[in-house]
């Protein structure tokens, strides 16, 4: 059971396959198993890249069931509409768009299950891109809200120095009264006289004053520290939202990029296996001697082609014979009385038919 259904992956003629010895049956079996073990490595490595962009097992494979056949189909009608010829030189022309093809498959089958079988190694490079991703982001983000906190924050220098100014002449005043009542400047008389006491209502009406820019300072920069806490809860806000995306940041172009950053020689020995699994029904076809089935079948082909070309052959002589036949009895009858006079009198009775409709026409018109 299982030889026939290989037999039937590899495209040959059932029939005529079983006239043929066992040793032939026996290699195309293997032909038929290569073609349908192939189909079943695209079903798996479809079905995992598509998992990996869907998500979903379940379309998943579908899609690789899909595939699969597809590659299955292709492979089977290949393999078995390449004929053995007795010019190795027209096989390997005959079988070069196949061998292209297969390189195209084995990169398509490959692929995935490099990023399955290098996952572990994979998901290494995507964190490392993920964490540079991340600070990145954080980085553009910051820049969208840097001026305006640059702008909060110059205002709240200002309004720090203004009070910081005051202070300094609220200071300057308190020194100078004091130097005053201690005769150390001023008037240099000790005592509280009534410079001490000018002085000292100037120093009194400036720390008023200090204190009323102090509470209005201090309420000012109060509201715009608010206004810093609200942007930084913004930023942390956008940037928090725009982590999933990043977090996503692990599909099958990402993997396959992230791939290309590892040493390329275990992927290369990958796909060289997928492709030599891939062309081995080809090459097994060119490398075989030409066998009784091959003998067979030409012989098979060759008789129909044969017959084929009799009956044109035969059709072509008909037709030529016919065509001189026809030629010599109507040059015989060509000269014939009674026929020239036959077709003479009707030649009369269609010009007068046509005469009289012609006038007719006429009449009606006027």
């Amino acid at each position: 059971m299982l030889q026939k259904f290989f037999i039937l992956c590899s495209g040959a003629d059932t029939d005529l396959l079983k006239t043929c010895n066992k040793g032939e049956q026996n290699k195309y079996v293997g032909i038929g198993a290569t073609v349908f073990f192939t189909a079943i490595m695209a079903f798996i490595a479809s079905s995992y890249a598509l998992y990996t962009v869907f998500d979903n097992i379940y379309t998943a494979i579908l899609f690789g069931a899909i595939w699969g056949l597809l590659i299955f189909n292709l492979d089977r009608f290949i393999v078995s509409t390449l004929k053995k010829r007795a010019n190795f030189k027209h096989e390997f022309l005959q079988a070069t768009p196949r061998i292209l093809l297969a390189i195209i498959i084995a990169v398509v089958i490959s692929k995935p299950l490099e990023i399955k079988i290098f996952e572990k190694e994979i998901n290494q490079v995507l964190l490392e891109q993920k964490n540079d991703l991340f600070l990145a982001n954080q980085q553009q983000i910051f820049q969208q809200f840097s001026p305006k906190l640059e702008e909060i924050n110059a205002n709240i220098d200002v309004l720090k120095k203004e009070i910081i100014q005051k202070e300094t002449e609220t200071n300057k005043l308190y020194d100078i009264y004091i130097s005053e009542a201690e005769g150390t400047a001023g008037t240099k008389l000790l005592g509280k006289g009534p410079v001490y006491k000018e002085k000292r209502e100037k120093h009194d009406a400036a720390l008023t004053e200090l204190q009323q820019l102090k509470d209005v300072n201090n309420l000012k920069i109060a509201a715009l520290e608010n206004s810093i806490t609200q942007l930084t809860q913004d930023y942390e806000n956008k940037v928090e939202s725009s982590q999933p995306i990043i977090d996503g940041f692990d599909g099958l172009m990402a993997r396959i990029n992230a791939l290309k950053k590892l040493p390329w020689f275990p992927s290369f020995f990958i796909f060289l296996l997928f492709m030599a699994i891939e062309t081995s029904p080809i090459i097994a076809k060119l490398l075989a001697p030409k066998g009784e089935y091959d003998y067979k079948l030409e012989d098979q082909e060759s008789a129909i082609k044969t017959w084929i070309s009799q009956k044109v052959d035969q059709r072509n002589h008909a037709m030529r014979t016919d065509t001189e036949l026809n030629k010599k009895i109507y040059s015989e009858i060509e000269t014939e009385e009674d026929v020239y006079n036959h077709k003479k009198e009707k030649a009369k009775q269609l010009l007068k038919a046509q005469t009289d409709s012609f006038y007719n026409s006429e009449l009606e018109q006027i």
